[in-house]
């Protein structure tokens, strides 16, 4: 079983920055991927940012050239970096980890990101 405790949301201002932070409560070394996905109010849940256990990262396109998905396996910690936020980014971001034995997925309870324009 693995907990996992997203934090670093909030209220910013369109153009801004804020820093997710996923923390694990098991070792991120033994994931398979670890992965950023965002909900909306009214819209289904859709990816954001995927790392795997090789360090290879895939964006949403939506994102991509704003967002930087990163892993602090010493930490046991995944970030999200995201610049030049916009209105369309408000959503509650969850972090999902993926173990590589078992492929069971594991979901944190969300962080609120809220962009004004």
């Amino acid at each position: 079983q693995v907990q996992l405790v997203e934090s670093g949301g909030g209220l910013v201002t369109a153009g801004g920055s804020l820093r997710l932070s996923c923390a694990a409560s098991g070792s991120i070394s033994n994931s398979l991927i670890m992965g950023w996905y965002r909900q909306a109010p009214g819209k289904q849940r859709e990816l954001v940012a995927t790392i795997t256990s090789g360090d290879n990262t895939n964006y949403a396109n939506s994102v991509k050239g704003r967002f930087t998905i990163s892993r602090d396996n010493a930490k046991n910690t995944v970030y999200l970096q995201m610049n030049s936020l916009k209105p369309e980014d408000t959503a509650v971001y969850y972090c999902k980890y993926v173990c590589r034995t078992t492929f069971n997925a594991y979901w944190g309870q969300g962080t609120q990101v809220t962009v004004s324009s």
